[in-house]
């Protein structure tokens, strides 16, 4: 790719990216192929509105800066918000984290935000309409990926909100306005984040690598300042040559989920500089397109298309849960190993992606569903049950298979103040999940995930004699 790669962040037209009937425009593919090598080369690339949709951004980033001017110059305790991971997809209003010099106002249809005196409050102006716009694009970019994946058509819309939303739904999708450094933020705070150099603030050292959880994301500043990793790992001020008409776009995590980590999300950071003589600090509107929390996050779409999928992508995973779920950004990807995301012509005129074969193939083979059932039972010990030993002070000490198969018989047995503690599904021996036979390790799953077996659809193929005999070899 070095050969043909871009000198600098690929630029596309949206009107380009439009899908339509029948075979694609020369305009589509190339559209395409630019925004597929510069997501490959730079996480990002740029995406150019029509006059009319960038004059409404641009009005929007003005109404932003009045409306965080008008704020009080430190926010209450109560709009301190704490950033729950379980509140993901419920953010609506303004809240504010002093810590980063960072306000928002997320607009999210479907939920009216209230003051803390339970009035009404006053939003930016013009958020519906950017919304539509800013939600237009992401889609049109999530589609254009997939044509560059040789996906089906609109292979996503399961797990996307409907378009309208439907009565008392809402929007799992987000627009956030923001304001970094605004100049009466600034004071106590500045010196845990943040280093001066020749006169100017940048931020932030301590929080490189941040990621956002999204399918797609558009962000559109109204000053530089949004860094993001390229493929060789130097970061690039990917904001700093926006016409008026143009805002950045990248992938986040859950695409990464999504297609099996062959699209890399954007490492992201903010930095914002000369603000001791700026009135507003940093304005920027972000649109981030969300999967629903109630669907579930599979790398089906992939394997149809006929991608190698590895192990770690082939289970379902539910989207609150992945959601909730820190990921160690060392331990996602390694961003060495980026697809090639070049294309040749077929013999009809189309497009296909060339993509550089992944590694050890054989890996790529659909797991056992034994060992599936193994990797989840790992998984939900780590994050479900030690999670909870650990908060009540238990060490886990295991039984050994046979012996505990009495003790669950009884309620006196070495491990039933243990089982209760926690919350050990009945009737299921306390031993180390990796051990129990298929038929517990289903049991112990449904105990700590209710509903795994219905979004996790596979048939065992073992019968109980068959199980019984692993486990005594064992």
């Amino acid at each position: 790719m070095a050969g043909s790669g871009l000198p600098s962040l690929g630029r596309v037209k949206l009107a380009d990216l439009v899908p339509s009937e029948g075979l694609p425009s020369d305009s589509y593919k190339l559209s395409v192929s630019t925004l597929s090598q510069s997501l490959a080369q730079y996480s990002a690339a740029i995406i150019q509105f029509s006059v009319s949709d960038g004059a409404l951004l641009r009005s929007g980033l003005d109404s932003a800066r009045l409306y965080f001017h008008q704020r009080a110059s430190y926010p209450a305790p109560d709009i301190v918000h704490s950033n729950d991971p379980r509140e993901w997809c419920k953010t609506s209003g303004y809240n504010a984290d002093p810590q980063l010099w960072l306000e928002t106002y997320d607009y999210r249809p479907g939920i009216t935000p209230l003051e803390p005196n339970n009035m009404m409050e006053f939003p930016p102006a013009g958020l519906p309409d950017i919304f539509s716009v800013l939600g237009k694009a992401a889609r049109d970019v999530l589609d254009a990926i997939s044509f560059y994946l040789n996906l089906r058509s609109s292979p996503f819309t399961e797990i996307l909100d409907n378009v309208p939303l439907r009565n008392r739904e809402i929007s799992s999708s987000v627009l956030s306005v923001c304001c970094h450094a605004k100049p009466s933020f600034q004071g106590a705070q500045h010196h845990n984040f943040a280093t001066q150099e020749d006169g100017q603030l940048v931020m932030f050292p301590d929080h490189e690598h941040q990621v956002d959880k999204t399918l797609i994301s558009v962000v559109k500043s109204d000053k530089p300042g949004l860094h993001i990793k390229d493929f060789q790992g130097r970061w690039v001020l990917v904001d700093e040559d926006l016409g008026p008409q143009e805002a950045i776009v990248y992938p986040g995590l859950a695409l990464y989920q999504a297609t099996a980590g062959y699209v890399n999300p954007a490492l992201q950071r903010t930095e914002i500089t000369n603000i001791q003589n700026n009135l507003f600090g940093r304005c920027s509107l972000a649109f981030k397109l969300m999967p629903k929390s109630t669907t579930i996050l599979s790398c089906s779409e992939m394997i149809a298309a006929g991608h190698g999928v590895e192990p770690q992508f082939q289970l379902r995973v539910p989207v609150d849960d992945f959601m909730q779920r820190s990921h160690p950004i060392d331990q996602l990807f390694n961003r060495q190993t980026v697809q090639s995301f070049n294309f040749h012509a077929t013999p009809d005129g189309s497009m296909k992606p060339m993509m550089r074969r992944r590694k050890n193939d054989s890996k790529s083979k659909p797991l056992p569903p034994s060992k599936r059932l193994r990797l989840e039972a790992q998984r939900v010990l780590k994050e479900r049950v030690q999670d909870i030993a650990d908060k009540k002070g238990i060490k886990l000490r295991f039984c050994p298979l046979k012996d505990c198969e009495s003790h669950i018989q009884t309620l006196d047995s070495p491990c039933a103040n243990i089982r209760m503690e926690i919350g050990w599904p009945h009737g299921v021996p306390f031993v180390h999940p990796h051990d129990l036979p298929n038929k517990a390790k289903i049991g112990f799953l449904e105990a700590y995930e209710p509903g795994w077996s219905a979004t996790n659809d596979m048939e065992l193929g073992l019968t109980e004699s068959g199980q019984a005999s692993q486990s005594a070899l064992g």
